[in-house]
């Protein structure tokens, strides 16, 4: 089998398995709050579907991880579920913090519901993805599912922390690249590299084994996120549905931004006195690739990217599982621009 026949299959099952932990708020009393819930997940409400739902990338990794070593993917299923709602939760709080009032192109949940209500969403997929995590016990011992209880546990905690950098760099023209990683590692490549360990260590694998697929995951976390910074200042809006305005508009601090505030040249100048605004936005873009921001950022976009696939290579995949995972990391890693 391909990624593609592996999806077919796959995703339905994520999809029931996501609507089975969450039916837990779907009780007399709480079905509104079970409704903010489904919302979310693209399940229901106006534009509901499968863009509304997102593709469910890091569940996948999950069951391809565990079938690339020869074990049933089905008995990782409550984990693939986990790593999503974890996801999720972390998207909710996102849209409040961010003060976003779109998610893939509908309201998102605090917009719709307020933001007391959505926080509480947040927190209830946060809890549900603890559960879905006990609901291993049924094809796992206690030991392995209460370490992979733990990586999820600790990449949340890594999600936070990355995710406190990332507003703490807000307001800080002082930034070097030296403070991109940690930012990074925490708030994109912590929960791929828990995605491939987790289901790894539900395969049986070794623990050098499991080693090599957390590492293959994060790295490329960062190789996506990398690219991801490239695409929001110079990818081409019709494909990659995002406005290669905003990043600049929104004073993000991408890893090209970094890279020419270190340089402290017309880049620098222009940055540290103040908001950048949509009608700058090509002359800004036109001067980071002139101050060589857009090359450096490929460059290291290369090197996680050969990193990242090195140590899939050391992991040693089985099968057609470990080539279609082979294949969704460079589907990842080769979007349109």
């Amino acid at each position: 089998m391909n990624l593609k026949q592996y999806s077919e299959i796959m995703l339905p099952e994520i999809e029931k398995e996501l609507q089975n932990q969450t039916a837990r708020l779907n009780a007399p009393g709480t079905q509104l709050f079970h409704e903010m819930i489904t919302y979310h997940m693209g399940w229901t409400g106006e534009g509901a579907g499968r863009e509304a739902a997102g593709k469910r990338i890091r569940p996948l990794i999950v069951l391809l991880a565990t079938a690339s070593l020869g074990a049933d993917w089905r008995t990782s299923l409550p984990a693939a579920a986990a790593v999503e709602l974890v996801h999720n939760f972390s998207l909710v709080h996102d849209d409040v913090q961010d003060n976003s009032d779109k998610r893939r192109g509908r309201l998102t949940v605090w917009k719709k519901w307020g933001v007391p209500m959505a926080i509480n969403t947040g927190d209830a997929l946060f809890v549900l993805s603890n559960q879905a995590m006990l609901d291993l016990n049924q094809f796992h011992p206690a030991a392995t599912v209460m370490q992979a209880a733990s990586i999820l546990h600790n990449t949340c905690l890594d999600l936070t922390r990355g995710q406190f950098l990332d507003m703490s760099y807000e307001e800080r023209t002082d930034l070097s690249l030296a403070d991109y990683k940690p930012m990074v590692g925490g708030k994109t490549s912590a929960l791929l590299s828990a995605c491939t360990q987790i289901g790894a260590l539900l395969g049986n694998a070794t623990e050098a084994e499991q080693e090599a697929y957390r590492q293959f995951g994060y790295h490329l976390g960062l190789a996506f996120q990398v690219q991801d910074d490239i695409l929001g200042i110079w990818g081409n809006e019709a494909l990659t549905g995002k406005s290669a305005a905003s990043d600049l508009v929104e004073g993000k601090n991408s890893l090209p931004v970094l890279y020419a505030l270190g340089k402290q040249q017309k880049f620098f100048k222009r940055w540290t006195q103040g908001a950048i605004t949509n009608t700058e936005v090509k002359e800004i873009s036109a001067l980071l690739e002139e101050e060589g921001a857009r090359q450096y950022a490929e460059q290291i976009s290369k090197e996680e990217t050969q990193i990242a696939l090195e140590y899939l290579a050391k992991a040693q995949p089985r099968g057609t599982a470990g080539t279609s995972m082979l294949e969704l990391a460079n589907m990842l890693l080769k979007r349109n621009q």
